[in-house]
């Protein structure tokens, strides 16, 4: 059984979108692309790579695999980039009909389906980066095992958010948490259903 892992930047609003620059995605007419660079230091970006380096597959929305495609494969001499560039990566689209980028392959049918396939019919880590609206569906049908969210300190007010209303109720336990220049970069690991409690003067809970 594969593990399927989301890692994505988030403000503390709740906001994914366009974290990168101010071109990546201007859907809706997103005016904040570029946020989480700021705050990006070495620490962080270390993190992040090592963590990319440890997967063996990525899956990808389509819009995320379209900036991927055309950035990492100019990358080859890069860790990263020969890395991105060298694995499987798994597209879910209804709008793509071939993908170019060395490796690459759409999932065929319905992406729910596809993806639990995927996990089922294998081993090792399978990364989800950005991607915000498929995220809402893995998380909607209890597919993520594992969140690595990137915690950015700002508050953007508008864009795509993380979890959205389709997020279904969940327990994830927090694994690990570093901090640096602010950011804190949380690892939440999947623990069944949600819980229930009581609290209050009546209860004898204070």
């Amino acid at each position: 059984m594969r593990k399927l892992l989301v890692m994505a930047f988030i403000s503390l609003d709740g906001v994914v979108q366009a974290p990168g620059g101010p071109d990546e995605d201007r859907d809706g007419g997103f005016a904040h692309g570029g946020w989480a660079v700021p705050h990006l230091g070495p620490e962080v970006v270390a993190g992040i790579s090592e963590l990319t380096l440890r997967a063996d597959a990525l899956l990808l929305g389509r819009r995320t695999y379209e900036i991927f495609a055309a950035s990492w494969p100019l990358a080859e001499d890069d860790p990263i980039g020969a890395k991105l560039n060298a694995m499987p990566k798994h597209v879910a689209s209804r709008t793509l009909t071939e993908v170019s980028w060395r490796n690459s392959s759409l999932l065929a049918g319905e992406v729910v389906e596809a993806v639990a396939a995927l996990k089922r019919d294998g081993h090792g880590e399978v990364q989800v980066h950005g991607s915000g609206e498929l995220v809402q569906s893995l998380l909607a049908h209890d597919l993520v095992d594992e969140l690595h969210l990137v915690v950015v300190p700002v508050l953007i007010g508008t864009g795509k958010r993380l979890f959205g209303a389709g997020t279904g109720p969940a327990t994830f336990t927090l694994a690990g948490t570093t901090t640096a220049g602010g950011v804190l970069v949380n690892r939440y690991v999947r623990a069944g259903g949600l819980h229930y409690g009581e609290m209050g003067p009546e209860t004898g809970n204070r």
